[in-house]
């Protein structure tokens, strides 16, 4: 008897034996083939390369052929063929070698543990600056962003013009994916990036492979501190009625109820002939008024009187009388009497030891 649980997971180390001409001994019934355009800047590389994609493809029994005339690569199977699988990654290799991978890296899509990702992502932003900033921030400075989402996912990234080309483990093409998405959905990819920091910690500990990670992985909330600004024009609707608005009064109306309408053409002329002159009359004042402002004096502030400090005091005389009474008893340099005392004192002291 065998347990469920150890059918349901794959045991570490284990690999999917390679497709051989055992499996497949009669080769393919119909020819297949693919073919894909690159860019003139690509020419000259493809040129001095495609031996070797010839080569790495013979070995698959593929051919590949270039056509620097209309600009298109092409890989098609042949008799030998056995691997079905074979033309769709010869597909992919010649889609990497147009989206400026290098060969080098591109010709490892023939092995079968490792799978590509063509993220197209010119679409996901509508202003041509806002896509490059946020194509920059996913390469980051000096291209370290983009280093260290290759080392957490064990995938190839390149990054060319409308398209972010990925080559690697199915899983690590996962992770690539979302993050790109997240960056033009302008989400920074250094939240994705340390959430694929503590996964790769909590991969390593044998007992929470079956737990769940959600305790362990960041929540990270968008927080927008821009406000929305205000307009200086509210526009209120106005309550719904369903009568129509009144008709407004036309012309002839107005003067049947002013009285105008009776009146011959040569007193409504003098009419609006002493509205002109009122008109001019009132414009005339004005300008008067305006033009005699600059004449008329300004007001004087108020002259407020300071009030004199009194330099009287109260003097003691006593005080002043004592002072002068000393001073008149003390000559210039004399000694003071305490100090006059001491020394005879002192002198009285030593005649007597005598």
């Amino acid at each position: 008897t065998v347990d469920e649980s150890e059918l349901l997971t794959v045991p570490d180390g284990w690999k999917e034996p390679a497709f051989t001409r055992e499996d497949n001994p009669r080769g393919l019934l119909e020819e297949s083939s693919f073919a894909t355009l690159f860019p003139k800047y690509r020419e000259v590389y493809l040129k001095e390369c495609w031996p070797l994609v010839q080569k790495a493809l013979s070995e698959h029994y593929v051919n590949a052929t270039l056509d620097l005339i209309e600009g298109s690569m092409t890989v098609t199977t042949t008799k030998k063929t056995f691997d079905p699988y074979a033309i769709i990654r010869a597909r992919d290799l010649i889609k990497l070698l147009a989206r400026s991978v290098p060969f080098e890296q591109a010709v490892r899509i023939l092995q079968d543990d490792v799978a590509c990702d063509i993220i197209k992502i010119g679409s996901l932003v509508r202003k041509r600056d806002t896509f490059i900033k946020r194509r920059g921030r996913l390469l980051g400075p000096k291209g370290s962003t983009l280093k260290a989402l290759e080392l957490l996912t064990n995938c190839y990234i390149m990054v060319q013009g409308n398209t972010v080309s990925a080559l690697g483990p199915f899983s690590g093409l996962k992770e690539v994916r979302k993050v790109v998405l997240d960056t033009m959905k302008n989400i920074h990819p250094i939240y994705n990036i340390k959430t694929l920091m503590i996964k790769r910690e909590l991969s390593k500990d044998p007992e929470l492979r079956s737990q769940s990670w959600e305790r362990f992985l960041p929540k990270f909330k968008r927080k927008n501190l821009k406000k929305r600004k205000e307009p200086k024009k509210k526009n209120t609707k106005k309550e719904y009625t369903p009568f129509p608005p009144p008709q407004p009064e036309s012309q002839v109306d107005k003067e049947l109820a002013s009285g105008e309408y009776f009146l011959k053409e040569r007193q409504k002329k003098q009419k609006r002939v002493k509205e002109i002159k009122a008109k001019q009359a009132d414009a005339v004042k004005k300008r008067q008024e305006e033009r005699n402002k600059a004449f008329i004096p300004p007001k004087e502030k108020p002259v407020v009187k300071t009030k004199k400090a009194s330099t009287e005091k109260k003097i003691d005389i006593e005080a002043i009388k004592e002072k002068v009474k000393n001073a008149k008893k003390k000559k210039l340099g004399a000694i003071p009497a305490e100090e006059v005392k001491l020394k005879m004192a002192a002198d009285e002291k030593k005649k007597k030891k005598k």
